[in-house]
């Protein structure tokens, strides 16, 4: 006997569309009924037996109707599944992350070998940049062989004109924005550096400690000699005689020149070495050194020779770079960032401030010996003058046999300006009176 429950579909995840609903019930009611006609042949059997043969036709007639229905029906649910399988694997298929694809090795290889040179190329290119190519070589005169170099080629001269020195800038200039890209013409580079020799030479005090203007003074370490002109011009006029001295014999010919089409003939120049002075003891009333100790392979010695030829009475004004204070000691990146500044600009070495002005003292012929730190008031001037060759490039564009010496020069401007910022570095400022 064939069970209506043998023919009941439960689902048991999910409901069952409208669809499947109506096959399933036809299914069900043919198996009603098939099952009715079942148990109606075998009541019959059990009355008689000479109806056996039409009960056994009837009982197969039932299974013959039976079977093919439920047979289509399970085709059916067979088609159903199968075209729910085909979907679900095309939705599979669809969302699968793809696991082959094709591969051009060869572009490939070649791809990586341009970005491994590309790569070695930079790091090649900031190892040659980050590697000093001007230190300085003791006996060899290395400062006046680069400043005849500079001197020649003009470019130094032409962003920084006749001062090689950094620029003075007053609290109202900086907060207009002076010295930065935006504020660049604010107030003109060269004009900040003629402000700085005014304000140098008001700063040391000499016209109140000479009981007036002096009329010999001597300039440490010239140039091309625009403060020493500047000086015989402007600040002590045509009366005074102002002496410049430099290693380097392009400087000395190039300031004299100057000097002549500007008509300051009482600015005179001459080439001698700082260290080994050959002018008489007690000579000026004045000794001038901005921005010279840091050429200096012997500070002790470069602060004596000064000292020697000045005037009892006379003045003592230094302006020059002084990296910090120790202690505390200078950590290990701090060292490599001066040793780089050393070498990169021919620099034997710098001091501090404070050192300066034991060396003054320690001769035991000055008196009133005092300092400043100018860092603020300067500053501004290393990337000032960076500014200056952004707005006007022709000059180096127009040479290409100087574009890496002056790619060079902005890095250690850039680094100069860096090491001032950090505090490494220091504008020192010394004066004094000689007893």
């Amino acid at each position: 006997m064939i069970d209506e429950r043998a023919m009941t579909v439960t689902v048991k995840t999910g409901a069952m569309s409208s669809t499947h609903r109506a096959r399933w019930g036809g299914c069900r009611e043919r198996a009603r009924r098939a099952t009715r006609r079942w148990r109606s042949i075998s009541g019959a059997t059990t009355n008689s037996t000479n109806s056996a043969p039409t009960a056994t036709t009837a009982k197969k007639s039932a299974m013959e109707d039976l079977a093919p229905r439920r047979s289509g029906a399970g085709a059916r649910r067979t088609s159903d599944l199968a075209t729910t399988a085909k979907v679900g694997a095309e939705t599979t298929s669809a969302t699968r992350p793809v696991t082959s694809r094709d591969v051009n090795y060869a572009t490939q290889l070649a791809s990586a070998l341009a970005g491994l040179g590309l790569a070695y190329g930079l790091v090649k290119v900031k190892s040659v940049l980050d590697t000093p190519s001007r230190t300085y070589v003791p006996g060899e005169n290395t400062v006046g062989s680069e400043y005849d170099a500079w001197t020649e080629e003009q470019i130094l001269e032409y962003y920084w004109g006749e001062h090689i020195h950094l620029g003075y800038y007053k609290d109202e200039d900086l907060a207009r924005g002076a010295g930065t890209l935006l504020g660049h013409r604010v107030k003109d580079f060269i004009e900040a550096k003629e402000d700085f020799v005014d304000e140098m030479y008001a700063w040391s005090g000499v016209e109140a400690n000479n009981g007036g203007k002096p009329m010999k003074i001597l300039d440490v370490g010239c140039g091309i000699g625009g403060a020493t002109r500047r000086l015989a011009s402007k600040c002590v006029g045509s009366a005074s005689e102002v002496t410049g001295i430099t290693l380097s014999a392009k400087q000395a010919e190039r300031a004299t020149a100057l000097a002549a089409a500007q008509n300051i003939p009482n600015a005179k120049f001459r080439v001698m070495d700082a260290l080994a002075m050959e002018f008489e003891d007690d000579s000026f009333d004045m000794v001038w050194a901005c921005e010279s100790g840091e050429h200096m392979p012997d500070k002790k010695r470069y602060v004596e020779e000064m000292v020697r030829v000045l005037k009892p009475g006379g003045t003592l004004v230094i302006a020059t770079w002084c990296q910090r204070h120790e202690p505390p000691a200078l950590t290990t990146e701090e060292k490599s960032k001066l040793q780089f500044l050393y070498d990169e600009w021919a620099h034997p070495y710098f001091i501090s401030i404070k050192d300066y002005c034991s060396l003054a003292e320690n001769t035991g012929a000055m008196t009133q010996v005092q300092s400043d730190d100018w860092t603020k008031q300067t500053i501004v001037s290393w990337r000032h003058s960076i500014w200056a060759g952004v707005y006007d490039p022709l000059p180096v564009f127009s040479r290409p046999k100087i574009w890496y010496k002056t790619l060079r020069d902005i890095i250690c401007l850039e680094r100069m300006r860096r090491a001032f910022g950090e505090g490494l570095m220091q504008y020192g400022m010394i004066r004094g009176v000689k007893k």
